[in-house]
């Protein structure tokens, strides 16, 4: 009697349907480090995961035991490895600019002021990229020269809306505060 290789792969339980095509994709994160991509049925590596985040999908990365959620950690060690690669995005002054901000009063505000300004700044691109389509090498050369120009305009507008956005949030903190204070009966 021939014994068989137990599988290492999980299994789904019978009579489990498919997932619909708007569901979240759910990626299985083993102890062993591996991740299991349950919409494919396949073990997947960290390129791939990458692969996904480039393709705008929408998925989770969870702790196959505990069913935490790991899907920031993921994206995060990606950024890591990106950065490691070559051709880092982040000086070494604004990752420690961006570490002096946790524990300190505007981190909560910080989160979601880098959302914003990435979003304006993607927005930007995707306009440049519609402008830009359907031209040759040569009209792609004149674009390019006469974007210069405006890119620099449009980066310090960008940069002067981003710092407005910045001091609007500090003013509104510091309203908070000074409102918090005054219920406890404190001046400034």
């Amino acid at each position: 009697m021939s014994r068989s290789k137990p599988s290492t792969e999980p299994k789904t339980p019978k009579g489990s349907a498919a997932p619909s095509p708007t569901a979240e994709r759910v990626i299985k994160k083993y102890p062993n480090r591996r991740l299991y991509d349950t919409t494919s049925s396949s073990y997947i590596t960290l390129a791939q995961v990458r692969e996904l985040v480039m393709s705008r999908e929408h998925f989770a990365v969870r702790d196959a035991k505990t069913g935490e959620d790991l899907t920031r950690s993921i994206l995060l060690q990606i950024i890591l490895e990106e950065e490691a690669g070559g051709s880092p995005m982040f000086t070494e002054a604004m990752l420690s600019n961006i570490i002096r901000f946790y524990g300190h009063a505007m981190q909560g505000f910080m989160g979601s002021y880098l959302e914003k300004n990435i979003q304006s700044f993607m927005e930007i691109q995707a306009k440049l990229a519609d402008q830009s389509k359907g031209l040759t090498p040569e009209m792609w050369s004149q674009f390019l020269t006469m974007q210069s120009p405006l890119m620099q305009g449009v980066m310090g507008n960008y940069l002067e809306q981003s710092k407005n956005m910045f001091l609007q949030m500090q003013e509104q903190m510091n309203r908070q505060t000074e409102q918090m204070w005054g219920a406890f009966g404190l001046k400034r």
